[in-house]
């Protein structure tokens, strides 16, 4: 998911002369504040928008019904609950489903498969209809103060990716498609792990020079990984990938950069988890990628120190120095 802070939204400025799409009708799955900010976003474009969540109380068929785009926005831990309901029910034909949750599945992978991801369990579960990626550096508080942003929505089904695209902008909030949905998708995902290191940084105060160390080799760390799951490397360089890396690394909205810097004050993960509204995703994602690149023999120098930090292995400042102190190499391979 993006990172976010409160469930409330105010009303988003918009501009009275950006043109209106075609009428939808969306449901949005998570009343979080990822969830209503989509919500209100696709609101102020004319749509006719939905919201559920399993805490409403609504029938899931009532939101469903006559819905041309799904979008579903709930945690990671929540995908399959969420996937399996909506199975379950019946929707129409040409629904296009949406997912805007960064994470791993961490009830998949093995010795001979690699984890799943929230696109690839929507895909499984409605095989005839074209499944999208929303990501970007999308910080729903900005957002809900009508400031500026882009996002990516990513499909190997170019019409749907258009659909979606048309019905979420505004001249406040740009959409840019790209056919490479595993790309993007990991972009979001990977870079929460990277988040937190980066927070741990700031949390240490080590500077600038740090930091812009640590978020350029986190990069490439996360290309390294992106590439060897199928993903093109220069989806990576895009707004899914660098755009929002540089959101969440620099950013106290971030809740990933917020655990890394709570945990550098010397506070318990317990503690810092306790004062988080939401969820950071990175914190499984970091658990999920250990098992892979375990697996697979990947080089995550940087998620190695994170997996420590988290799990009280390590202090904030010993995981610097690990990281400082590995052998000597040349920047490209």
């Amino acid at each position: 998911m993006s990172e976010h802070e409160s469930s409330h939204v105010p009303h988003t400025p918009h501009p009275p002369h950006t043109p209106h799409p075609t009428p939808h009708t969306l449901a949005i799955l998570g009343a979080g504040a990822w969830g209503m900010t989509l919500a209100e976003l696709a609101r102020i474009r004319g749509h006719n928008v939905r919201v559920w969540s399993r805490q409403s109380g609504d029938r899931l068929q009532t939101i469903l019904d006559g819905a041309d785009v799904v979008i579903s926005a709930v945690s990671m831990k929540g995908v399959r609950a969420v996937v399996e309901q909506v199975h379950a029910a019946a929707v129409s034909p040409q629904t296009i489903f949406v997912t805007a949750t960064k994470g791993l599945d961490p009830a998949s992978g093995n010795q001979s498969s690699l984890p799943l991801l929230p696109s690839q369990l929507w895909q499984a579960a409605f095989p005839a209809h074209p499944v999208a990626v929303l990501s970007g550096p999308n910080l729903s508080k900005e957002i809900q103060q009508g400031m500026p942003a882009a996002t990516v929505v990513a499909s190997q089904d170019r019409v749907a990716a258009e659909t979606v695209q048309k019905a979420l902008s505004s001249a406040s909030f740009r959409v840019y498609t790209n056919p490479d949905t595993l790309g993007v998708e990991l972009g979001g995902t990977l870079k929460n792990v990277i988040a937190i290191a980066v927070g741990t940084c700031d949390g240490l105060h080590l500077g600038t020079n740090a930091k812009a160390a640590l978020v350029t080799r986190g990069l490439a760390e996360i290309i390294r990984v992106g590439s060897f799951w199928g993903a093109k490397p220069e989806t990576f360089y895009g707004l899914s990938g660098l755009g929002d890396m540089l959101a969440t690394c620099n950013s106290s909205l971030s809740r990933n950069y917020r655990v890394g810097y709570g945990l550098a004050q010397g506070r318990s993960l317990t503690d810092v988890l306790t004062h988080l509204e939401g969820t950071a995703e990175g914190i499984n994602t970091t658990r999920v990628l250990i098992q892979l690149a375990s697996q697979q023999a990947i080089a995550v120098p940087i998620t190695h120190q994170v997996d420590r930090l988290l799990n009280g292995e390590i202090t904030p400042q010993a995981a610097v120095e690990a990281l400082m102190l590995r052998d000597y190499k040349a920047e490209i391979h």
